[in-house]
């Protein structure tokens, strides 16, 4: 069975371009590569062209999820695989690949109406090394892991399970948690060495992206990154902590469209066996923090 290999990128559209310009290098340290589009900009990472696109528009949500394959001979495979089990799917043009600077695209949407991508071949820059936007003490953590993980919006679980099995993913239930008088269970499916690359279960309500997970290599620039946006008093959803299933050491923050960044550090491989968990260790609320996450 073929398998997607990672959450190569996202594509995002967002109503203020400055505002996100700000935020993304100044706060995350993401560094900002404009090819002189009018309708969108590129938030890079590490030596791909970019990991997150950034529309012009009106929604201040998720556009696409871009899952990578390992090369052609895969990129054919994943086509028979989708076919057989019943989902469609359309191979993208040239131009289309080009738009996302990769060597083929495949577009398809998932069974909670997120658009979806499978692609090959990314243009890495390494002629053009990375440099965040503002001063960091490392870099972030990408390689096999791809730019992170996300959790995005599903009204049918098992119809969403099943899609990203096709994909390759496996995974299912990691938690078993209390919210008010109702007991959540959400699914993780992961694709590589990360604890999971996609997430849902959390509610079928709100935006199709409830946040974004980048890992920075250098524990100290948690605490560089917690320091600015308290100083800048951007709201943080949930503060500094750990998660009990990848064990990432991290804090949530709004951006500018109002979902949220999480900044982590050191989380733990995939165990590649089930098990569940009731509770997250040290995670608290801070004085100037917002509304609790639903995470």
């Amino acid at each position: 069975m073929v398998q997607v290999t990672e959450l190569g990128y996202i594509g995002i559209e967002v109503k203020n371009v400055e505002e996100w310009k700000e935020f993304a290098t100044q706060i995350t340290g993401l560094e900002l590569a404009d090819d002189g589009e009018r309708d969108r900009c590129y938030l890079r990472m590490d030596y791909w062209h970019h990991r997150i696109a950034m529309h012009a528009g009106p929604s201040d949500d998720l556009l696409y999820l871009g899952f990578r394959v390992a090369g052609g001979n895969e990129f054919r495979e994943m086509q028979r695989q989708l076919a057989d089990a019943g989902v469609e799917f359309r191979v993208g043009s040239d131009e289309e690949a080009a738009e996302r600077n990769v060597l083929e695209v495949m577009k398809m949407t998932d069974p909670g109406g997120n658009p979806v991508e499978i692609f090959h071949g990314p243009e890495v820059q390494f002629n053009k090394p990375f440099h965040p936007g503002r001063p960091m003490h490392g870099r972030f953590k990408t390689g096999t892991g791809g730019l992170g993980h996300c959790i995005i919006r599903q009204e049918e679980i098992n119809a969403a399970y099943r899609f990203y099995t096709v994909l390759g993913m496996r995974g299912g239930v990691e938690y078993k948690m209390r919210m008010g008088k109702n007991i959540v269970e959400p699914v993780f499916m992961h694709c590589n060495d990360r604890d999971h690359t996609v997430a849902f279960g959390i509610g079928a309500a709100g935006p199709r992206l409830n946040h974004i997970m980048i890992e920075v290599e250098n524990f100290d620039d948690i605490g560089l990154t917690y320091e600015i946006v308290s100083e800048r008093k951007i709201p943080i959803i949930i503060g500094p902590g750990k998660h009990s299933n990848d064990q990432m050491y991290s804090f949530y923050f709004r951006n500018p469209s109002g979902w949220a960044f999480e900044y982590g550090w050191g989380g733990r491989a995939a165990t590649y066996q089930s098990e569940y968990y009731v509770k997250d260790m040290y995670r608290q609320k801070t004085p100037h923090d917002g509304p609790e996450s639903k995470r």
